[in-house]
């Protein structure tokens, strides 16, 4: 019981910051998101668990993604990722708009990288000389 209470309580303080990041008020993403203003407050404040079609209003609202507030809820779980990916994920100081951009980013280049290398090993590869002696 105490770890749902928990989800709902980081998953309110999750919605809280990006709200504040966005730079709007628990009224404006009410209207925004098309959910009460008290139930709002009362998810921000740990009092209840959105459903997921909750959250994904909320996510719109924020412009946000909903998969975001998904993982946050414990609905899904964290996608898994190396280093520079997990960096992004936990940098406080971007929106979730400029993580996933970035993340999208970085996995072009590596696509066109491994893409670029996969040639370089196909038109470089020769046969092994035949050695009859």
């Amino acid at each position: 019981m105490d770890k749902v209470a928990d989800l709902g309580r980081d998953i309110g303080d999750y919605i809280k910051q990006q709200r504040s990041n966005a730079k709007i008020s628990l009224r404006q993403l009410s209207k925004l998101a098309g959910v009460s203003n008290p139930y709002l407050s009362q998810i921000e404040r740990g009092l209840r668990k959105p459903s997921a079609e909750i959250l994904q209003q909320i996510a719109k609202g924020l412009r946000i993604s909903a998969e975001a507030l998904y993982v946050q809820a414990g609905i899904l779980d964290l996608p898994q990722g190396g280093p520079v990916v997990d960096a992004v994920r936990a940098d406080t100081t971007l929106t979730e708009r400029q993580k996933q951009v970035l993340l999208d980013v970085y996995e072009s280049f590596r696509r066109e990288n491994a893409a670029s290398t996969a040639e370089d090993a196909a038109t470089t590869e020769q046969p092994e000389p035949d050695n009859k002696e």
